[in-house]
């Protein structure tokens, strides 16, 4: 072997050795970012699990199935908040589930020119971008008045139905549950979108070539191949719905009572942190961590079951 030859084996052999060396430097940083993406996961629940023992130990079970929030006596309960959270959430996710996925149908598909679905992606993720109080005052200016215009008509024609039932008086469950909907809308959008775009070209082509229309393709081919994705996104808005601070305040009405009246006001876990922690003293402390505590579990939850549901879907 040659000098020269010697000299290029010796360059391979560094160079191998310093690609290991690099290949395993980077191994280990994306261990070290995973477990402190878990560790600090872990951190936040446990500090506000340690915050929230005094009221665990003094409510227990009961701080669940409570209606009163009463700082002076120190009453606390948590039900009418779990009941705006949750039913806030479900009317946001009633809206925006199909309105955001047929609109990623639209831009992932061929309907529109290319330069006007650039446009429309564009706008759709600004709407991401718009800050939460600019939501609240654009929903009390603007949506409220609709909203309650539109309610009158309903509680007057159908007001014997539980949801229709009290007349509206502005603020309220259903307003809280639309201005969700539509900030959570880019989420869905934009992920469900990019869930059927990676979908490769040549199952739509088999499709198309076996004589489905183009809508049996999208609806028995496209859709069911990115439905771990779509599911994803709609979990993701979920968690967004549930935690949700400043618009929902300002539009709940923040009533700790349930009534099932969409007009009615209401108030959410989120929205209650938001308007008592700063002035919370000694026992209600507590009380409003054990509430993001109760909060955190009920994402948890939601998480779980939708993993769950997309582990089933794969297997079949």
């Amino acid at each position: 072997m040659s000098i020269q030859d010697q000299n290029i084996y010796t360059r391979i052999q560094r160079r191998s050795r310093l690609d290991k060396s690099l290949d395993d430097c980077f191994v280990w940083l994306t261990r070290f970012l995973a477990f402190a993406v878990a560790a600090v996961l872990f951190w936040i629940a446990a500090q506000v699990s340690i915050e929230a023992i005094p009221a665990i130990q003094k409510f227990g079970v009961r701080f669940l199935t409570d209606s009163s929030w009463n700082p002076v006596k120190n009453e606390y309960g948590v039900l009418p908040q779990i009941y705006g959270t949750l039913v806030s959430s479900l009317i946001a996710l009633l809206i925006a589930v199909p309105v955001g996925l047929g609109t990623a149908i639209l831009l992932s598909q061929n309907f529109l020119p290319y330069k006007v679905r650039t446009v429309m992606v564009f706008l759709v993720e600004l709407i991401a971008a718009i800050p939460s109080v600019v939501y609240g005052i654009w929903g009390i200016f603007f949506l409220v008045p609709i909203l309650t215009s539109w309610g009158r008509m309903l509680h007057s024609s159908l007001g014997w139905l539980p949801i229709f039932a009290s007349a509206p008086s502005g603020l309220g469950m259903l307003p809280a549950g639309v201005i969700l909907a539509i900030m959570i809308l880019p989420i869905i959008t934009a992920i469900s979108r990019d869930a059927l775009t990676s979908i490769p070209p040549s199952l739509h082509q088999a499709a198309v070539g076996l004589g489905a229309t183009r809508w049996e393709t999208i609806l028995k081919v496209m859709l069911p191949t990115a439905f771990s994705g779509i599911v994803s996104a709609v979990i993701l808005a979920l968690g967004r719905a549930m935690g949700e601070t400043m618009a929902v305040t300002m539009l709940i009405g923040n009533a700790n009572k349930i009534d099932f009246s969409l007009f009615a006001p209401a108030n959410s876990i989120a929205s209650l942190l938001a308007n008592q922690f700063s002035e919370a003293v000694g026992l209600q402390v507590s009380a409003l961590m054990y509430a993001a505590l109760v909060l955190f579990i009920l994402t948890l939850i939601v998480n779980t079951v939708a993993e769950l549901i997309v582990g089933q879907v794969k297997r079949i």
